[in-house]
């Protein structure tokens, strides 16, 4: 839990945030000039000015009733800024060493999930976009965090970089399960990554809701919305006679995609699927050509514009699908929170990376 009763004068505002936000990660959404960026430095302790009480599971960082202000590097808040700011002068192992505090095992590991090792005798300036992106996550996270901040951590990647970054923080919030405030202005990174919303305006909370909640509202005219599935596993067994690529992934369950032998077996890979290629079925199809087929319950539903988006939690286990549709098939179906439905998805609809 992130108890936060937030003020902090800003060069046109004043920021007051005011919010008890739930372990996990929370996506911290809003207009630029919002105060998004200046209330993520204040929980990191960048902001003298900040007053009031900022508390992470029971441990307070600030609270200036009890005379508590903690100094930027005794809160234990791994923070990631937008330029990543990485050491030039350090190599990639230097940088991410530096201040660790988290047992060796489990930072080879993390180095593991972001495939940096080979990349750790190499020196910032010769790292692509999302390289440094990787090794900025890296080192906060090798300071054992207690609480992470990813301030815009895609932001200036390309579509494939951002495809092929993303899938790494799904895998590092299910490995280290730490509580994550993510800004972003992307709401189909949000729906993704994140179980909340803050949305900011003006300095003040506008509102905090679970991600869907924004597609039914006004809050999200402004938001990108780029609703894609995001899903980390391991190449299972390639089935040449078959011609695909079974895929384990790695919050349960198999899918297939058309053969992809370029990925050895077991590599860890990103299967990317759009919210529009899922197709529902209210029984279980029968002689349907689709290879990937699985029963799930609708979680959530909203509309937003011309579309309604489900979000589906497959049964045999924590794997999540946003299926996007049109309203009359949502009336037609009789589909609503709660509903048992079946999922199909054509292997030729799934990307691999």
């Amino acid at each position: 839990m992130i108890e936060l009763a937030l003020t902090l004068p800003l060069a046109a505002t004043t920021l007051i945030v005011e919010a008890a936000l739930p372990d996990g990660a929370t996506a911290v959404m809003g207009p630029s000039g919002a105060g998004k960026t200046s209330l993520l430095e204040a929980v990191a302790g960048l902001r003298p000015r900040a007053r009031g009480r900022i508390v992470v599971n029971g441990e307070a960082l600030l609270d200036d009733a009890r005379g508590v202000r903690l100094p930027p590097e005794r809160r234990r808040v791994g923070y990631v800024p937008q330029d990543a700011q990485l050491f030039p002068h350090l190599s990639v192992r230097q940088n991410i060493i530096f201040g660790a505090r988290a047992a060796r095992a489990r930072v080879d590991g993390m180095l593991e999930v972001l495939e940096l090792t080979p990349l750790l005798e190499r020196n910032p300036d010769t790292l692509s976009g999302g390289e440094r992106q990787r090794v900025a996550v890296a080192r906060a996270l090798a300071t054992d965090p207690r609480l992470l901040l990813l301030d815009e951590p895609l932001a200036g990647l390309d579509v494939a970089l951002r495809e092929r970054v993303l899938p790494y923080l799904l895998r590092l919030r299910a490995e280290w399960n730490v509580p994550t405030l993510y800004v972003t202005h992307q709401l189909g990174e949000a729906i993704v990554f994140a179980e909340r919303v803050l949305v900011l305006e003006g300095g003040r909370v506008a509102r905090q809701e679970a991600p869907l909640a924004l597609l039914a509202s006004e809050a999200s005219a402004a938001i990108e919305r780029d609703l894609e599935n995001f899903l980390p596993g391991h190449v299972r067994a390639h089935d040449d006679a078959g011609g695909v690529t079974r895929v384990a992934l790695d919050a349960g369950g198999e899918m297939t995609v058309p053969l992809a032998r370029t990925h050895a077996e077991g590599a860890a890979v990103t299967l990317v699927v759009c919210a529009e290629d899922v197709l529902v079925a209210m029984e279980a199809p029968r002689g349907i050509s689709a290879r990937n087929v699985f029963a799930a319950e609708v979680v959530d539903c909203a509309r937003g514009g011309y579309d309604v988006t489900l979000r589906c939690r497959l049964f045999d286990g924590s794997l999540v699908l946003l299926v996007r549709l049109t309203p009359s098939a949502v009336t037609t179906l009789e589909i609503d929170v709660g509903a048992r439905v079946w999922l199909a998805v054509k292997s030729h609809s799934i990307r691999l990376t």
